[in-house]
């Protein structure tokens, strides 16, 4: 890999990953893969949010000896995609513009939403809608604007993705809590309980009756909730309870798409996340409500991951050609060139 680059950082859930690729690679065309760093440790959050000299002092090392690994004469543009930026990111947007540009003299950056960047990586700048979905649950659906630096008459729409305790109806961890609740209902002998879910409750987080104290004290909750979500997939086959909780749970995640689609010919819906690796078990309900509610629709699997989006988002931003709608709290662009 030679000539100028593109840097993409995705902070997740469940870890922070750093991408470079050579301008233009990140559309999907090339055989050349872009060079990877990933940590397991998701960045830390303090009392401005998401912290961003922590974020920067685990990925600034990381980029620079993939750049340097890329033999890249410069860095053309960087996007940084973040869970949690909308609500959380105060503090990336005051400290990320100024720091990346001199650590790389960059003049062209994105910040986004992590629901962005899952986005770009499965539709790129396409119109359509993407379902993201592992512990949480988000829809975004885009109107991309036309070509050139200041057409942006399209917008974005967003559904869900408001955290466990209001939303992420459909996610992994609503589906945990909705086997979980099912395994109590039979715990205790009430109507809507499964018995085999109350078997893997126990075999998983022991005695049922224990079960509230263990789960209410963790800070990790939503976590907890969604490593039971595979259990009700395994169990759906053969189990009503299981099969109805994801029936339920295909309901919701098809609502959510409904509600973002574009209203525009043959619209493109795609999925992302590591819920859908459930396979059958949801995706069969799924397609048959999305089937009936977006009937004009092309379900699409996701080629690339939110790092893909990020490093998509930033060879558009290198090639001014970005037309995924700016947003205050979603997508903001800063450029120092103009």
């Amino acid at each position: 890999m030679t000539g100028p680059c593109v840097l993409g950082i995705d902070s997740g859930g469940s870890g922070v990953r750093v991408g470079v690729a050579r301008v233009g690679q990140s559309s999907g065309g090339s055989a050349e893969k872009p060079l990877t760093w990933s940590s397991p440790t998701p960045a830390a959050v303090g009392e401005r949010g998401i912290d961003a000299a922590g974020l920067l002092a685990r990925v600034l090392p990381a980029a620079h000896e993939l750049v340097r690994e890329a033999g890249a004469g410069r860095v053309d543009a960087v996007c940084v995609g973040a869970t949690g930026m909308a609500s959380l990111g105060d503090d990336l947007r005051a400290t990320l513009p100024d720091a990346l540009t001199d650590a790389f003299g960059v003049h062209r950056l994105a910040l986004a939403a992590d629901a962005v960047t899952a986005y770009a990586g499965a539709l790129g700048q396409r119109p359509g809608a993407v379902v993201a979905a592992g512990t949480g649950m988000i829809a975004l659906g885009a109107l991309p604007g036309g070509r050139g630096a200041q057409a942006h008459p399209g917008g974005w729409r967003r559904a869900d993705g408001w955290g466990h305790l209001l939303g992420d109806c459909g996610g992994g961890a609503w589906i945990g809590r909705a086997g979980l609740e099912a395994a109590m209902r039979a715990y205790d002998g009430r109507e809507g309980g499964s018995r085999p879910l109350l078997d893997r409750a126990e075999a998983l987080f022991g005695p049922a009756a224990q079960l509230p104290g263990a789960l209410y004290t963790r800070q990790d909750r939503p976590a907890v909730l969604a490593s039971f979500a595979p259990e009700v997939g395994r169990l759906a086959g053969a189990d009503p309870v299981a099969h109805g909780i994801l029936r339920d749970a295909a309901r919701h995640i098809a609502q959510a798409a409904e509600a973002v689609c574009p209203r525009v010919a043959s619209p493109e819906v795609a999925l992302t996340g590591g819920l859908f690796r459930m396979g059958a078990p949801l995706l069969d309900p799924l397609r048959t409500e999305l089937s009936t509610r977006l009937p004009a629709a092309r379900l699409t699997e996701a080629p690339g991951d939110p790092l893909d989006g990020a490093l998509c988002v930033a060879a558009a931003l290198a090639t001014h050609d970005l037309r995924l709608p700016r947003d205050a709290a979603l997508l903001t662009v800063v450029d120092t060139t103009t």
